[in-house]
Parts: structure tokens; sequence; C-alpha cells
């Protein structure tokens, strides 16, 4: 079994999603955790903590272990608030939030590759992007084959809750 599935079948086992997955130089090993949608408990529990991350990496130090993986360092984190978008069921998840999306190649009336603006439902495999552009808000539609990357735009409240 790869690496790759040998840590994404730990993890959703585990009930949270792999995000992302990387192989660094001098044999580290980076995981990007988060809970899969409907796993979350609370609202208090949306974000994953320090203690999800000790959770998972203890369990897959063990898998590791005993698969006989070769690597030399496990990092296992949350995706951070700019959270990557990779999948379709992440476009589906995060229909309605603001994101930017950076395509391979110039595309829409802009024949732009950047955009940013709030994701909207998908239509079969057609992604769709509302963005501000010349003339008011436009629409761009795309295939997940038509990005090079995509993140969802943080939301940060400084204001204090006490309020």
């Amino acid at each position: 079994m790869q690496l790759l599935d040998l840590i994404e079948k730990t993890v959703v086992g585990m009930g949270y999603e792999l995000v992302d997955f990387e192989q660094a130089a001098r044999g580290l090993v980076r995981v990007y955790i988060d809970f899969a949608p409907g796993h979350a408990e609370s609202a208090d529990q949306a974000n994953i903590t320090v203690d999800d991350c000790e959770k998972v990496t203890h369990q897959l130090l063990h898998v590791l272990t005993v698969e006989n993986a070769v690597y030399e360092r496990l990092e296992v984190s949350s995706p951070g608030l700019d959270r990557p978008l990779k999948k379709y069921a992440d476009y589906v998840r995060f229909a309605g939030q603001e994101a930017v999306v950076k395509l391979r190649l110039p595309m829409g009336a802009a024949h732009r590759k950047s955009f940013q603006g709030v994701l909207q439902a998908p239509d079969g495999d057609q992604l769709k992007l509302e963005f501000e552009g010349n003339d008011g808000l436009a629409m761009l539609e795309f295939t997940l084959a038509d990005v090079d990357k995509a993140r969802l735009v943080p939301k940060v409240d400084f204001r204090s809750r006490k309020a």
C-alpha cells in the first residue's frame, strides 16, 4: 500500500478528512487534516485543534511503524484559515464562501488567470465563482481541471466577543 493511501485510510477512519499531503526533502511527511463534513460535534469544534493533530499524529506513528513506511519526520497540521480547495467536494462544501481561484490558463471575459469571489453551488462538473468584474457582478464557470490553485479567503474578526 502506498504511503498516501495508508495515511488517508487512517485519517478517514478517525473521522477526519485528508486535505493535503506532502513528501518534502529529508523524509519529511506533512499531513493536513480537517473535520470530515458533518463530523464536528459543535460549533466550537469547527476548527482543528492541537489535540486533534496530536491524536492523528499518535495513530499515524503507530500505523507507519507497523507498515514499515519510509519517512524521517511526521507533521500533522490543520489546513489553516486559507484552506486549499483540492477536490470537487470542497467546492460543494464551501459554496457561499469567498475564495481565490488561480487558473492554469486565462479565462472569462476579462481573460485573466486569478479571480476572487464567492463560490456558487456546482452545476454538474461546472464549478462557479461569482466575482466583481468591470461591468458589475460576473460569473466564472470552470472545471476542476482548469484550476491551478484555489483557497478560501480567511474571515477574521478581531472584535471582542464580550460586546
